[in-house]
């Protein structure tokens, strides 16, 4: 998927193939779950879970992947034991497969991330 231009989580959703929607959804109600007082918003074409105006949780469906932004530092330094395991870019992890996603990761980074406040990168 190139960059959604949906304006809501609930079009883009709407977009993503069939395939990864049921995924992507499931990701989208941890992310609620878990960063209670954080907005969810579309921003740069996929949808940002910001707290006080800043992003520090986004996730997108690119074309050969599923991509789960953790954007604060201190974050992904205290996972960095769990994380040297997964296809990471600069600051994303990247899910090739949707049945290969660590929702214990993910579920644990979203509570590390709705805990305390820290920089995004």
């Amino acid at each position: 998927m190139v960059q959604s231009q949906a304006e809501d989580v609930d079009a883009y959703l709407a977009e993503v193939p069939g395939e990864r929607r049921a995924t992507l959804t499931r990701l989208r109600e941890l992310c609620r779950a878990e960063l209670r007082g954080f907005t969810e918003v579309m921003a740069y074409g996929m949808p940002v879970y910001e707290r006080e105006g800043v992003g520090e949780i986004a996730f997108a469906s690119q074309k050969q992947y599923i991509s789960f932004y953790p954007m604060r530092g201190d974050v992904r330094e205290a996972f960095e034991d769990r994380l040297a395991g997964q296809d990471m870019g600069k600051g994303c992890l990247r899910f090739r497969r949707p049945e290969r996603i660590d929702f214990a990761l993910l579920t644990d980074l979203l509570r590390a991330t709705a805990a305390g406040r820290g920089k995004v990168c």
